[in-house]
């Protein structure tokens, strides 16, 4: 039985660790936190691909890094974040549910109403680590939408599952799904 799935995105080779979600499916864990080399490659990759923008936005918290890096990079002042739970500063608070495949349960996610005035009439590029079922992308896109901004794109460094069939998501490598035996499927 595999335990283990090999990866090259960006350039870079990464050994990825499958952990079961149920009896018959396993994911490969993605953890971009620590690891700045490939931070900073697949930023790069993604802003080669990116949309003319305004803002970048992404949900707490495995996408800070990624998002945060692809700002530096492009000399931005400022991103946009998505949190996974209502703080004491943020006033006009802007939220909506999201069923995530990695978190048990259905979530809010929230962003502040300052930060949701800067949307309105901007362009807006969806940034994430991994997109898989596409429900917390859905989730941003709600914030977005009702905060009035466009959205002029979604990316990620990977899509797995019913997101690398989709023609709307910009990603750098595919990731499979993986039965219990560890075999891609």
């Amino acid at each position: 039985m595999k335990t283990t799935y090999q990866l090259t995105i960006a350039g870079l080779t990464r050994t990825l660790p499958l952990c079961p979600l149920n009896e018959g499916l396993q994911i490969a864990a993605f953890v971009i936190f620590g690891d700045v080399e490939l931070t900073v490659r697949s930023a790069a990759e993604l802003l080669k691909l990116a949309p003319d923008y305004d803002y970048l936005i992404t949900a707490e918290s495995k996408g800070i890094p990624l998002v945060y890096e692809m700002a530096r990079q492009r000399g931005d002042r400022k991103y946009l974040l998505a949190r996974k739970s209502r703080k004491l500063y943020m006033s006009d608070v802007f939220s909506v549910e999201v069923d995530s495949i990695t978190t048990t349960g259905t979530q809010s996610l929230y962003i502040n109403g300052e930060d949701a005035e800067l949307m309105r009439g901007k362009r807006i590029l969806i940034v994430d680590d991994v997109i898989s079922t596409g429900n917390s992308l859905n989730a941003i896109e709600a914030l977005v939408r009702s905060a009035g901004g466009g959205i002029v794109g979604r990316m990620a460094i990977l899509a797995e599952g019913d997101a690398i069939p989709r023609n709307d998501i910009t990603y750098l490598a595919e990731l499979p799904l993986f039965d219990s035996s560890g075999e891609p499927m």
